[in-house]
């Protein structure tokens, strides 16, 4: 009887798809990092539109773009369908609650089980995220969404943050992801998980918080070395005092002439109370004292910076191009965000249309985001999943998970960060779950006794068209060796091709 290994490997030699059904290999690399790894449903669409017409709707999408099964588990998080107004009042008067019970064990009880709630609307989110990444079709948007999170990071076990990150991915950063870079900023200023993290929920005229007017100019728009100062970082402090949340729902007292400039969105308020009115120098200009207007000119003006055009610009075509891109590349991605008002989606075009991204195909590795959410568009191919918290669980041991960075300065994107010996035998070991199946993603129960599904088949007409074609010797040599179909699934799950893109 003829190995299984052998079979494969005839099976391979067949022609499974006609010759012009097989990518080129610009193509096929093209779309493994547009989107974040090729499934069925984005090659046909690739073949449908052709490249140009499939960029552009990756950047103008419509939608959310999902499966209906995966809408539906998404939805149905709480901490995703609760608002974020009616989430924190329950956690407000469950405090509440657990402050007026007598000290002993029921009261230590009442706070862990709080806790757990907070660590589960946490996870929630996290499995919202992965679940967006894996089956979205927008998958460019999704990229950028992941990106962005980054970028303007919050750490999930901080204060309250955990009950509102599940808000903050999906009502504060991806209605943005490719829209004006400005309207970004704004939205993550007025985020209370932005606003809770870095304490300016605590910024009051008489008592000045710097850590988040500081980030803001250094990790979020302008960068180290641009030219501000710390005096403008100081200015820009001042000027955010008052920009914080109302988790306490008690009302609001004002002078009269005060009362014209309090604002509140949901939870997050501007409140004058706390608000210097003095006049502020910031770069070079005098913003007026005037209330919240402050804020949106001195945004306003932090975003029509060179620098901080440059900046962004050298964020995206890091992620997506190279550790250290081209100086013409990022000048040319730059001059697009100037000129069109810091637009998104044109400075990706820029970035996507150009030869230095067409270059760099093929040669990133990809972070543990990118290699799971590719592992399982490949492997399952938009099967919906029944328990996203093997995913969670996964992109944590790879140390990468969404909202875990603690420092406010995102995940490292430099391929050295992510190519280790203990990070590559930790991804053999998931890609042997995922390949082998040996995994509770359709557990249909708490414990696991029910389930569905057995392990992929990954040879499919997906890899014969994208994959298969670029595979070099070594790789088809250790496939070759595979005495499963299971153990052949986690080699090239795990193969050098594979975690490039």
């Amino acid at each position: 009887m003829r190995s299984l290994a052998a079979c494969l490997l005839a099976l391979a030699a067949l022609p499974v798809l006609a010759d012009d059904a097989v990518l080129p290999k610009e193509d096929a690399y093209w779309l493994n990092r547009v989107t974040f790894g090729t499934d069925s449903a984005s090659l046909a669409r690739f073949r449908d539109l052709g490249k140009r017409r499939f960029l552009e709707a990756q950047l103008h999408p419509s939608g959310d773009g999902l499966p209906p099964a995966i809408r539906a588990q998404i939805a149905g998080f709480d901490a995703v369908k609760t608002p974020v107004t009616v989430l924190m009042a329950q956690v407000r008067d469950q405090g509440k609650l657990i402050n007026a019970m007598p000290d002993g064990d029921a009261k230590q009880d009442a706070k862990k089980a709080q806790q757990k709630q907070g660590n589960d609307y946490a996870q929630q989110a996290q499995s919202a995220e992965l679940l967006e990444a894996i089956y979205d079709e927008n998958q460019l948007r999704e990229q950028l969404v992941w990106f962005w999170l980054n970028h303007f990071s919050v750490f999930r076990d901080k204060g309250r943050v955990r009950w509102l990150v599940a808000d903050y991915a999906q009502n504060t950063i991806r209605p943005h992801a490719l829209g004006k870079f400005r309207d970004l900023v704004m939205a993550t200023l007025k985020s209370p998980a932005m606003l809770e993290y870095l304490d300016n929920a605590q910024n009051a005229r008489d008592k000045i918080n710097e850590n988040y007017a500081r980030e803001l100019m250094e990790l979020h728009t302008l960068g180290v070395g641009s030219g501000y100062t710390q005096a403008d970082v100081q200015a820009m402090a001042h000027i955010l005092t008052g920009v914080g949340v109302n988790f306490d729902g008690q009302p609001r007292k004002f002078r009269r002439d005060l009362q014209p400039y309090y604002l509140q969105e949901g939870v997050f308020e501007f409140n004058p109370n706390r608000h210097d009115f003095s006049d502020q120098v910031l770069l070079g200009h005098t913003i007026k004292g005037g209330g919240f207007d402050e804020v949106e000119k001195a945004v306003d003006l932090i975003v029509s910076q060179p620098a901080c055009a440059t900046f962004v610009s050298t964020g995206l075509a890091k992620y997506f191009v190279a550790d250290d891109p081209p100086p013409a590349l990022i000048d040319a991605m730059a001059k697009t965000f100037r000129h069109t008002d810091g637009d998104i989606a044109q400075v990706m075009k820029t970035m996507l249309t150009s030869k230095y991204f067409t270059a760099s195909l093929g040669k990133r590795y990809k972070d543990p985001t990118q290699f799971l959410v590719s592992a399982m568009r490949l492997a399952y191919d938009g099967k919906p999943v029944e328990n996203p918290r093997p995913l969670v669980n996964w992109v944590q041991q790879l140390g990468q998970a969404p909202f875990g960075r603690i420092t406010p300065d995102g995940w490292p994107m430099a391929d050295s960060e992510w190519s280790s010996s203990g990070q590559v035998a930790k991804r053999f070991e998931i890609a042997r779950s995922i390949g082998s199946g040996a995994n509770h993603l359709f557990d249909l129960n708490e414990d696991g006794s029910q389930r569905r599904g057995g392990f992929p088949q990954l040879t499919t007409p997906t890899y014969y068209a994208t994959i298969d074609p670029f595979l070099g010797p070594k790789t088809r040599d250790a496939l070759s060796q595979a005495t499963s179909q299971q153990e052949w699934n986690t080699y090239l799950l795990s193969s050098p091709e594979f975690n490039y893109r």
